[in-house]
């Protein structure tokens, strides 16, 4: 995919869904479906998008016993989608039948680890037993990720700059937590605008809320790809 943007889908609706891409091409952005609406619709929709061009980001975070992950991956392969990803905290043995899941070819889809999510921060991490900073985490997942055959992982675009110089240039950064200046943050703790971001060396941006929830979100999507057109 071209466009460094991918535009979350966080609808229910597929009316919503429709009213949304039917205003943009697929050489605009990718999209991504993610739980609410995946849950909601199931793969039709995935297919749909497919079938318009578009390059799909299933966001599914599968995180289960190896067997099971691997054969959602395939499943998700079979829909023609672009990425999928896993939780990196399933581990190695996970991680390596997800890439089984998706298969060899070259015209597989990625395959991205979830690290730690954008709105956890370290008193998060503490609630749950994980007595470490969330860059340290990140970094563990991600060297967990790229030595069991994961593409690239997901994570803050706090953390890309240090996984770039440790995992190298062709490790794959995706980064949610996108803000433009001047937008809340909303639940997210770990942010960044997309202009920053880029700089820090994320490969794609994963916007959601800013955009889909403005009053002219294609505005906005268009804006945010002025401002990183010719970004190193």
């Amino acid at each position: 995919m071209k466009s460094k943007v991918i535009v979350a889908l966080d609808f229910s609706s597929e009316q919503r869904v429709m009213d949304f891409v039917e205003r943009i091409s697929p050489e605009l952005c990718g999209l991504k479906v993610g739980k609410e609406l995946f849950t909601a619709l199931g793969p039709r929709i995935v297919e749909v998008l497919v079938e318009k061009g578009f390059s799909v980001f299933l966001d599914l975070k599968y995180h289960d016993i190896p067997n099971t992950v691997e054969r959602a991956c395939a499943a998700a392969r079979n829909l023609g989608v672009w990425m999928v990803n896993v939780h990196a905290l399933g581990g190695s043995e996970m991680i390596a039948a997800a890439r089984r899941g998706v298969g060899m070819e070259s015209d597989r889809p990625l395959l991205t680890a979830v690290t730690v999510l954008t709105s956890m921060d370290a008193a998060a991490l503490r609630a749950i037993g994980i007595d470490v900073a969330p860059e340290t985490l990140v970094k563990k997942l991600a060297g967990l990720a790229q030595s069991s055959g994961a593409d690239g992982v997901v994570c803050s675009a706090n953390e890309t700059r240090e996984l770039t110089s440790i995992l190298g240039t062709k490790f794959i950064k995706v980064t949610p937590g996108i803000r433009p200046l001047g937008v809340s943050n909303d639940d997210q703790k770990r942010v960044m605008s997309p202009i920053k971001a880029i700089k820090e060396g994320a490969n794609y941006l994963v916007i959601g809320r800013p955009i889909i929830q403005a009053e002219d979100p294609v505005g906005v999507l268009t804006r945010v790809i002025d401002d990183i057109t010719g970004v190193a």
